[in-house]
């Protein structure tokens, strides 16, 4: 093995290495001096944007996100610029295309997570909930007690904390009832078929007007809606005010008890089924014969 002669070709590569950066010294200087100015333009643009986002979301966790991500696009740019200064478009082009490989296989893996990150983001902007509200979707009710990125939180009536993804809420049909302060209580009843029906249609609609919560504006609308086995069927459906959930339970409950209340007064009777058992059929005894046993012993 010569020595000397691979220490003069290792000499030779560092001497040419040299002179290789000594020429391309302005284009370093350039862009490094490319990439600081677009750092200290990405901490710019952020407290200008930031100004702007106080406006649009008050949720400080978008809008951290929001601004850690302009920041990053622009040093980005920057950097991409500095590698074209620097006559590195080969390296230029493999980022870009690791970039496009790494993201689409995350894009992949981790699809739900995206999907319910970038729903968050949507209703953090759209806002079709805020913290507060009494929301329903699918099988769950509650007022709305946390807005994450990934999830939402609802607090059941029940005291139950559900962690509904966001995903759910963006695409599935949801019921706002905060944004809708008013709502129709509807109420099945049945009256007997000796009663006069236009009676019993003027009592309700007369004795219920002073019920709490309801909405004037709003008339109180009785409908027959059929004969049943032992009674004929109606409905009664009245507008209240929606304050909350549970004012909206108590008024109902109120119209129920006045309901009743106002059949009682006026003799209206409220029939239910009436099942007659007879054990006279073939291979039985009947029930009357078996009664009438048993009172002689």
């Amino acid at each position: 093995m010569d020595v000397n002669k691979i220490w003069g070709l290792l000499s030779g590569k560092v001497d040419n290495w040299f002179e290789i950066a000594i020429k391309n010294l302005p284009n370093v200087v350039v862009a490094v001096v490319v990439l600081c100015i677009f750092y200290f333009f990405s901490k710019i643009f952020a407290r200008v944007l930031e100004k702007f986002l106080v406006k649009i979301t008050a949720q400080r966790s978008v809008r951290n996100l929001t601004l850690s991500f302009s920041r990053i696009a622009i040093v980005l740019v920057g950097l991409f610029i500095a590698l074209e200064i620097l006559h590195l478009e080969k390296a230029v082009t493999s980022l870009l295309a690791g970039a496009g490989v790494i993201g689409l296989a995350l894009g992949f893996a981790f699809q739900d997570i995206a999907a319910n990150f970038v729903s968050g983001i949507f209703i953090a902007f759209n806002k079709p909930y805020q913290i507060g509200d009494i929301v329903e979707t699918g099988s769950y009710l509650g007022n709305v007690t946390a807005i994450n990125l990934r999830t939402t939180t609802l607090t059941t009536f029940q005291g139950l904390d559900v962690l509904v993804p966001n995903r759910m809420l963006f695409t599935d049909p949801i019921i706002n009832y905060t944004n809708t302060p008013k709502r129709r209580i509807d109420l099945a009843v049945g009256v007997s078929y000796g009663e006069s029906l236009q009676a019993v249609e003027s009592l309700l609609k007369k004795e219920l007007e002073a019920l709490p919560n309801r909405l004037e504006s709003k008339e109180i609308d009785v409908f027959f809606t059929e004969f049943g086995g032992s009674s004929i069927n109606l409905e009664v459906r009245i507008w209240v005010k929606y304050p909350d959930h549970r004012n909206f339970l108590i008024t109902k409950s109120e119209a129920i008890k006045k309901i009743k209340s106002i059949f009682d007064e006026n003799d209206i009777s409220i029939p239910f089924p009436i099942r007659t058992l007879d054990f006279g059929i073939k291979g039985g005894e009947k029930l009357s014969e078996n009664l009438s046993d048993e009172l002689n012993l």
